[in-house]
């Protein structure tokens, strides 16, 4: 096996093959162990929620930012309510305020149909 082959003369070691081979399926399978996956979870949440259910629903996503998953906050808009758009962005406004600067927007507010979307993530 090369170990340095770019030097004059070339720096060659002689090994076994397959204690090589599972040396480094052991640091592979180290390296994903400490590893996490970041999960997108979703909050579906209403233009017209009351105070105490958007309360609730932001304890469920701050439990999520606490172990590190993403959240998609999703306002729905159903029938005349599409008429007065304003009320979804107060909402998320409120949102964006409760979590302060423990957060970080990773896609801004936009519309996707009828639902109002915007994802954040917890601050490194």
């Amino acid at each position: 096996m090369e170990v340095a082959p770019n030097i004059n003369p070339p720096v060659a070691k002689i090994v076994d093959f397959e204690k090589f081979r599972y040396q480094e399926e052991k640091k592979e399978q180290a390296a994903r162990k400490h590893s996490k996956d970041v999960e997108l979870k979703e909050i579906w949440l209403s233009p017209r929620i009351a105070q105490h259910d958007l309360e609730t629903r932001l304890k469920k996503a701050d439990n999520f930012l606490k172990r590190g998953d993403k959240v998609k906050l999703t306002i729905k808009f159903k029938g005349r309510e599409m008429a007065h758009p304003e009320t979804g962005h107060q909402v998320v406004n409120k949102v964006l305020d409760y979590f302060g600067d423990r957060i970080t927007i990773e896609r801004e507010t936009k519309f996707e149909g009828r639902n109002l979307t915007t994802i954040v993530g917890p601050r490194k």
